[in-house]
């Protein structure tokens, strides 16, 4: 499954996860391939395996737990597609940017109540 494609063999595994994701073909929440056997359905090293899931932690798509294995995160479909879809990405991040700029103005305005009390 891995080919020489100038990325890195755990990016091509976790890109390759992801899409499989956003196809919703693991359940919400449910967990995905074992180490051992992403090892044998790409072809690669644990090591690779690994830094595959570990990506996918990074990205908000899953959570590990020691010794029981990598699960979904329930906004995992959609954090996926995010990332197949970077223009989607981008304005879903500007909606988060702006809503947290709304938050921030509210709690500065709360603050600045509780000083002048």
């Amino acid at each position: 499954m891995v080919e020489w494609t100038g990325k890195f063999a755990y990016q091509q595994v976790a890109d390759d996860l992801r899409r499989r994701i956003a196809d919703g073909e693991f359940a919400v929440n449910g967990q995905l391939p074992s180490l051992a056997d992403l090892q044998r359905t790409y072809k690669v090293t644990v090591t690779v395996a690994r830094a595959a899931i570990r990506q996918l932690t990074m990205d908000g798509l899953a959570v590990s737990h020691q010794g029981k294995g990598a699960f979904l995160t329930s906004d995992a479909a959609g954090r996926a597609t995010q990332h197949a879809d970077p223009i989607g990405a981008v304005a879903s991040l500007r909606e988060e940017v702006e809503q947290l700029r709304t938050e921030v103005a509210d709690l500065r305005e709360r603050v600045a109540t509780l000083e002048r009390s």
